[in-house]
């Protein structure tokens, strides 16, 4: 991947980039993968792997992000091991987003939108301009200015660099698809199909004909549209049927997952 890292003469060095956007825009699938521990260590070891992105779950579960010094050795080991961390949100509540931009993070995720009004509200407070007309990001001091000392470029490089998806997991969601991806400023939609399963009374049924149809629906709308289509797919035949189907952002398992099967597999053996 190639990064683009701005360093002061101070040696005060961040990261501008965003290689998992431009992947993206240049139609290149991406992969990650979870760290439910929130260990810089893990997000450094997942760089390491290849990985193009660390997700992390921040709606259910870890500290809390409105406290952006949790942030600090995150970013600082994604960049070390220049791999994306993609940050799913508990809310697309402005402040938040705000917050959470400010303290290095490119690629956000908001979950649990069932109308344009919230994702263009989610967006707009992302952005500090949207089609050449003012957003409703400010201009900070956190890790992106390297804390007030370089804002030169700093807003055309925020915005082109800033990557904002929505998570599409309910019924009301699916029936306004077309309107949610019409939002100016929008990158992608990540499928959870999990979550789509409960909203119509069938949970983890994924196979049953309901959940498949709310699926087909928003996969073929978001396929359609100039949004990048996302997913959790684990198995290796699944994620390569994904991406022959249209997926670019591809979520595959995680840290603690992987380490259960690794070392369940290898006690087997022993214990055998």
């Amino acid at each position: 991947m190639q990064s683009f890292i701005l360093c002061r003469d101070d040696y005060t060095c961040v990261k501008r980039g965003n290689d998992l956007r431009r992947r993206v825009a240049a139609d290149e699938p991406v992969y990650g993968a979870s760290v439910a521990t929130y260990s810089p260590a893990a997000v450094e070891a997942f760089g390491a792997v290849g990985l193009d992105f660390v997700w992390l779950d921040f709606e259910h579960g870890g500290p809390s992000p409105y406290d952006s010094t949790v942030f600090e050795d995150l970013t600082r080991a994604a960049e070390v091991a220049d791999v994306e961390l993609f940050v799913r949100l508990p809310s697309g509540e402005p402040s938040l987003v705000r917050k959470v931009l400010d303290a290095g993070v490119k690629t956000i995720l908001i979950p649990r939108v069932e109308t344009a009004t919230e994702v263009r509200e989610a967006v707009a407070a992302a952005k500090l301009a949207i089609d050449g007309e003012p957003a409703d990001r400010g201009i900070g001091v956190g890790r992106t200015s390297t804390w007030g000392h370089d804002f030169s470029g700093y807003a055309a490089t925020e915005d082109a660099e800033t990557f904002v998806g929505v998570m599409i997991e309910n019924e009301i969601a699916v029936e306004n698809i077309d309107e949610i991806l019409d939002v100016s400023g929008l990158g992608f939609a990540f499928l959870g199909s999990a979550d789509l399963s409960v909203s119509v009374g069938r949970p983890m049924e994924k196979d049953h004909p309901d959940v498949a149809a709310l699926v087909d629906r928003a996969e073929t709308a978001i396929s359609e549209s100039d949004v990048a289509l996302a997913g959790i797919h684990n198995d290796p035949e699944a994620v390569r049927e994904a991406v022959d189907a249209g997926y670019r952002i591809v979520r595959m398992g995680g840290d603690l997952s992987a380490a259960r099967t690794v070392l369940s597999d290898r006690l087997a053996v022993v214990d055998d």
